[in-house]
């Protein structure tokens, strides 16, 4: 498990929106758009209140399976459906790359459709998210 500190802005329910600072090991990442800070959705089994510091944990199991799904996973789907529509050409009666580059456009379409489903899927979970453990200060 990775522990992070992140300051509570809004508590609903059991889930609290913590904000937490970007650092080293997302600042190449780039998949939040440029921004400083980040909020995640986290269990809030401690009654941390809006303003505190916390500290809280995540699995990085579901950060790597997230990674793949989001980054790995359409490029596959892409070059899988390459390879389809090569095979494809023949019975379509078409020649020179566009097989190859439908193909690729329709599974890389695919895949961000079941990254979307995948996204839906995980937000529901609530052992996927992480948990705040400590209450530091405030």
């Amino acid at each position: 498990m990775k522990q992070e500190q992140g300051i509570v802005l809004s508590v609903e329910g059991g889930l609290a929106k913590v904000k937490v600072g970007r650092h080293e090991e997302c600042g190449s990442c780039g998949a939040c758009g440029g921004a400083q800070q980040v909020v995640v959705e986290a269990v809030n089994d401690v009654g941390a209140q809006p303003g505190q510091r916390v500290l809280f944990e995540f699995r990085e199991a579901n950060v790597l399976t997230g990674a793949f799904v989001v980054f790995i996973l359409p490029l596959l789907m892409g070059g899988v459906g390459a390879v389809i529509g090569h095979f494809m050409a023949p019975v379509l009666d078409a020649s020179g790359s566009l097989p190859y580059v439908l193909g690729a456009l329709v599974f890389f379409l695919l895949a961000l459709v079941l990254v979307k489903l995948f996204d839906k899927r995980a937000a529901q979970k609530q052992e996927a998210k992480p948990v705040i453990v400590e209450i530091i200060d405030g």
